[in-house]
């Protein structure tokens, strides 16, 4: 004892000589003071205690005493320094103790960090990222992921395992539930606004969460999109597909990357010098740390890289990977290497540095009980006001694929309204995979959002149909029979919530087990049929859009879900959401994606030898951006301030929208520009823009954007941004094919 008190106390004066004058505001920028702060205490450190730092283990629970298990030799490795951060320690009680060990009873008294996936909420369960991402709305996944931030920290976390900002074009990919779609634009502007909600405006904030962007890179390219699949992309796709959304995390401040399970082009994500020191830190100027996904180190050895554990661990952190979750190899071979002289000692300075950076920003050198306060647990979590939001964004991410004869919004006066659905009662499925510690008792299902939603003299009658397996049919009989006797019936199919995440690749993305079938035997009742899903990924649902009138598309909507739904079924409210991801007609399309690039024989129904299949159309069942309203919205006048511009200049594009409907509604503009000829081939056109607009019955608004030069940008062979003169084709409208177009010249 006498000796660690001696130490800390040698930490102490250190840290006081070394402590910058003003509170650093992030990790952007270097601040001299925190860098020598951090110097001093490299040279304290032991070679075993700077390889700890770069050390993360798991704690596990223990379901018996309803507690961490901690061992007696995980305090050992604690009290000798071996561990930098901990993973799935929750609750203020725990993270406080584990934390005590750590500082109190330690060489040099250097905090942990605490990490955990705190996805879409963390007790208060808000939509999946994919359809947050159907709001396009900045501000809202800002407050949600502040919100989650708010709850976590001051359940004595100090980490989140994201946003994951992977573009997905592949709905087989499980994990494309946890990003925010398909193209490149939109992620990048909710990837900036989640890293923002997280972090807050100071990462000394008590409430503020540092970010992780993942899975550093290209990760949603998966082949077949089978996970952890390997990945084989040219470097202009890797440029203009997958990079720019880390990019937007980066300069909006993301404190950490993690990196990917996949090999890029032969090189696994977590051993790729070129992703993860050249690009990310040389030519983007990261500061922060990159932590490898669960065992991805580990993992060289069955890429087939390393030949043993050691060869794993020095490719990865030579590489860029400065923690290494969960698998133990830095803590058990670096030190042995790095006194052989089989590894610089430098390297691992360096990442120590970029750790202990992360946590200065956090002020946890200086307070590490920052997030053990059990009064401030108990009163942030779960709020009344946090929830209502939740309602209000669930509603507002929901999509209106189809809605034949104005079916929906239904009345809430009917006599009789059928639900009948495996989903339409479940409190599991509406909160989706990776659902933090939300738990099931919080949701309101959608039976329950339905009953509390109509009259009271409206009978609401339910059948399951199927069971949560979706493979058994007994329950076709009742499902019939409450049909029978309804006015309208409400559907309620999908997928489990653990359908969709990690692991959870599916071969074939229509509607799983007997709920077609289901579907089929429920419209012989002859009533009116409403399909409400609820799914992570897009769906194959050519013969559900053929055959049932109304189709909402509500993804896995989180706690709120029933109440959500229910407001916006009966028009409480307008849908507003539109498609971060196109839905094809069949798995033959896939990968499907309204930004390809033209080819040289471009479809022509005029001419057999196009591009083309020969047993369906080319185009998707719902395209991207896509989305209906019970209003109408009409666009007119679109119009540039210049028809020439100078390399460098921007140009102002108008347009007028009016809402030529009967009710208030929300429309998202969308703005797409196409390079018409370049040195290289370009996409038909890509998203530049986008605007959310409320508007009343009648009203007519002028929408303005101002194209920025960035806009017009693509990379050259040297991968430098360049704009090519030429020509360039503007479209405005309400999804990606129902636009008005223009034009103007780049001289």
């Amino acid at each position: 004892m006498a000796n660690t008190m001696r130490y800390l106390a040698t930490l102490a004066l250190v840290l006081l000589c070394a402590r910058p004058a003003a509170l650093t505001q992030g990790l952007r920028t270097v601040n001299p003071d925190v860098e020598r702060r951090i110097d001093s205490l490299l040279a304290l450190m032991t070679l075993e205690e700077k390889i700890g730092q770069l050390n993360q283990t798991l704690v596990d629970w223990d379901d018996k005493s309803k507690r961490h298990a901690v061992t007696e030799a995980w305090r050992t490795d604690l009290r000798k320094g071996l561990v930098g951060s901990v993973l799935n320690c929750v609750g203020t009680r725990e993270s406080r103790e584990v934390q005590r060990i750590a500082v109190e009873e330690s060489r040099l008294g250097i905090p942990l960090i605490f990490g955990l996936d705190v996805i879409h909420g963390f007790r208060t369960v808000f939509p999946i990222p994919l359809a947050a991402a159907a709001a396009w709305d900045t501000a809202a996944v800002r407050r949600a992921s502040r919100i989650a931030a708010v709850e976590a920290t001051a359940s004595g976390v100090h980490w989140t395992f994201a946003p994951m900002v992977d573009i997905a074009r592949d709905p087989r990919w499980g994990r494309i539930a946890e990003g925010f779609g398909e193209d490149p634009f939109l992620c990048s502007a909710m990837s900036a606004a989640a890293v923002r909600g997280f972090q807050g405006d100071r990462l000394r904030d008590p409430s503020s969460l540092v970010a992780c962007a993942k899975h550093f890179v290209a990760y949603g390219a998966a082949e077949a999109g089978r996970d952890y699949n390997t990945v084989d992309i040219s470097e202009r796709t890797l440029r203009e597909v997958y990079l720019p959304s880390f990019k937007s995390a980066v300069d909006a401040g993301a404190g950490t990357l993690m990196s990917a399970f996949n090999d890029l082009n032969g090189v696994p994500a977590s051993a790729n010098p070129y992703t993860l020191t050249a690009i990310l830190r040389g030519e983007w100027g990261f500061r922060g740390f990159v932590v490898s996904d669960w065992t991805a180190v580990t993992e060289l050895l069955a890429h087939g890289i390393a030949a043993d554990t050691g060869e794993a661990g020095t490719q990865a952190l030579r590489a860029g990977v400065d923690m290494e979750m969960v698998g133990g190899i830095y803590s058990a071979k670096l030190p042995a290497l790095v006194r052989n002289g089989k590894f610089p000692v430098a390297v691992v300075d360096e990442s120590v540095r970029r750790v202990l950076r992360v946590k200065e920003a956090l002020g946890l050198l200086d307070d590490p009980y920052r997030n053990c306060d059990s009064v401030r647990e108990r009163g942030e979590i779960l709020l009344p006001e946090s929830r209502a939001f939740a309602r209000t964004l669930a509603a507002e991410t929901m999509v209106l694929l189809r809605n034949e004869g104005k079916l929906l919004p239904l009345d809430k006066n009917l006599r009789t309204l059928g639900v009948i659905g495996p989903l339409a009662d479940s409190r599991h499925a509406p909160l989706g995979p990776w659902a933090g510690m939300g738990r099931p008792e919080d949701v309101v299902t959608v039976l329950a959002g339905i009953r509390a939603a109509v009259s009271p003299g409206t009978r609401v009658l339910h059948a399951p149909g199927c069971d949560s397996t979706f493979a058994d049919s007994a329950g076709f009989a009742a499902a019939v029979s409450v049909a029978a006797q309804s006015d309208c019936v409400l559907l309620v199919l999908g997928e489990r919530n653990d359908m969709s995440g990690e692991a959870a690749s599916r071969s074939d993305i229509g509607l799983p087990g007997v709920q077609r079938a289901l579907i089929g035997r429920v419209l012989t009742a002859g009533k009116p049929v409403v399909l409400v899903l609820m799914n992570g990924r897009p769906l194959t649902l050519a013969w559900e859009s053929e055959h049932v009138p109304a189709i909402l598309e509500a993804w896995f909507p989180g706690v709120e879900a029933g109440h959500a739904i229910a407001d916006v079924l009966f028009g409480d409210v307008n849908p507003s959401g539109k498609l971060p991801v196109t839905f094809p007609r069949s798995m033959g399309q896939i990968p499907i994606h309204y930004d390809a690039r033209n080819t040289g024989r471009p479809f022509d129904a005029a001419s057999h030898y196009t591009s083309k299949y020969l047993d369906a159309p080319n185009t998707p069942l719902y395209p991207f951006g896509f989305g209906l309203s019970y209003t109408e919205f009409a666009f007119s006048n679109l119009s540039l301030n210049r028809s020439a511009i100078r390399r460098g200049d921007s140009i102002a594009v108008s347009v007028d929208v009016r809402n030529s409907g009967d009710r208030a509604g929300t429309e998202i503009v969308q703005l797409y520009l196409r390079d018409v000829a370049a040195s290289v081939t370009r996409p038909v056109k890509q998203l530049k823009g986008f605007q959310r607009i409320t508007l009343k019955p009648g009203e007519t608004r002028r929408i303005r954007f101002l194209l920025h030069p960035s806009a017009m940008e693509f990379p050259d062979a040297r991968w430098q941004p360049v704009i090519e003169p030429g020509a360039f084709r503007v479209f405005v409208g309400t999804s990606s094919a129902d636009l008005l177009e223009s034009g103007f010249n780049v001289e």
